[in-house]
């Protein structure tokens, strides 16, 4: 009974200061993790209007577009992008400080463990974690798309679809092919169509030079075409040098801009990659990947704020700077690791899932490594 009771009389003592221990450390957390995203966002915005603001001028972009098309639709696109660096960062800064200041020995030495001091930094993680899965499949997706068409319009010169003998499936037996298309003129050149079945195998082919989409009437053109149908009464053969069809493709189809996947939400991602897996389009393993790591990024503030912990929690001769440079030489060999992993997926055999979550994986173990040496 007098164990008990004593582990309550302490418990009783503990608690209200931990709450208040709680709410000290997530204002801190939150406070310089938001004051240095203000503060470097501010930076790059003033260099960005500085590299930028001869091609505002050259094509006469109105001041309202530039505000609020681009300015402020890039803000949580490069808030999403850098958030796991900048709680990292904020990590280290107030936490080093607060070693310096011999504040993170009185908290454990006041009885508190280091798990439990653990549980403001995670609250904290885990906030700017569902932040991130908010920002890349709901928010971004739909600013993207004014500041992508600004982009567009007033600094990127028109886009140009260099791809060359693009392929894709139309439905579950059209396959089209083109050997090249440009998206201005909505003409290409050396297409086929063809229609093979599982069962038959070959039903109809139909080849013409050069093709054209009529916005107009909103047909296809074909121009010195040749066509050729199977069926079970013979072959039939048609030549001609000019033939209009209504088929049921876009001359978008033929062009993909590679911005496109970034002003799509989730579930529009999801329907363009089964739509791209039907295709047959070489680029299918980026988009899962693209699709992977929205959901695997977020786990990035978790691992770099424990890593951060650990790391600055020790009071060291070195003080605040040692911290900061130790803490980010493993902060950017993980954004290292990440861009590493986006290449594997899309290049290597590598499966899409474990690339975009393997970098997590591995430094989650580094973190746990670096808590068990942690002051305790």
């Amino acid at each position: 009974m007098n164990r008990n009771s004593n582990f309550f009389r302490i418990f009783a003592e503990i608690y209200p200061m931990m709450k208040k221990l709680d709410w000290y450390l997530i204002r801190k957390f939150l406070g310089t993790f938001v004051y240095s995203m203000m503060l470097i966002i501010l930076i790059v915005i003033v260099f960005d209007i500085s590299e930028k603001i001869s091609d505002f001028i050259e094509k006469k972009a109105p001041f309202n577009a530039i505000v609020f098309d681009y300015y402020v639709n890039f803000i949580p696109f490069f808030v999403n992008m850098f958030s796991a660096l900048f709680t990292f960062i904020a990590v280290v800064f107030f936490t080093s400080r607060m070693a310096a200041n011999s504040e993170i020995i009185a908290m454990l030495s006041s009885g508190i463990s280091f798990r439990r001091l653990l549980v403001p930094y995670l609250i904290c993680a885990v906030i700017i974690g569902l932040l991130n899965v908010y920002l890349s499949n709901v928010l971004i997706p739909n600013v993207n798309k004014p500041r992508i068409e600004f982009e567009h319009k007033y600094i990127m010169n028109p886009y140009y679809n260099s791809a060359r003998n693009i392929h894709f499936q139309g439905d579950t037996s059209t396959f089209y092919y083109v050997e090249s298309f440009d998206v201005h003129s909505f003409s290409g050149y050396r297409f086929t169509m063809e229609d093979i079945s599982p069962e038959n195998g070959l039903s109809s082919k139909l080849i013409a030079e050069s093709i054209r989409f009529d916005t107009a009437q909103n047909i296809w053109k074909l121009y010195n075409y040749h066509s050729r149908i199977l069926d079970s009464v013979g072959e039939k053969i048609e030549h001609g040098y000019e033939k209009t069809l209504d088929l049921p493709i876009r001359p978008e189809d033929f062009s993909r801009d590679n911005y496109n996947v970034s002003t799509m939400d989730h579930r529009e991602l999801k329907a363009f990659i089964k739509q791209e897996r039907m295709r047959g389009s070489n680029q299918i393993k980026g988009y899962e990947y693209d699709a992977m790591v929205r959901f695997s990024h977020p786990f990035s503030a978790l691992i770099l704020t424990l890593i951060g912990v650990a790391i600055s929690s020790r009071k060291v001769r070195g003080g605040t700077g040692f911290h900061l440079a130790m803490g980010l030489f493993v902060a950017f060999t993980f954004i290292l690791f990440l861009q590493l992993a986006r290449v594997f997926a899309a290049l290597g055999n590598f499966p899409v899932w474990l690339a975009a979550w393997l970098p997590i994986i591995l430094f989650g173990c580094v973190a746990l490594i670096l808590l068990r040496t942690a002051p305790k």
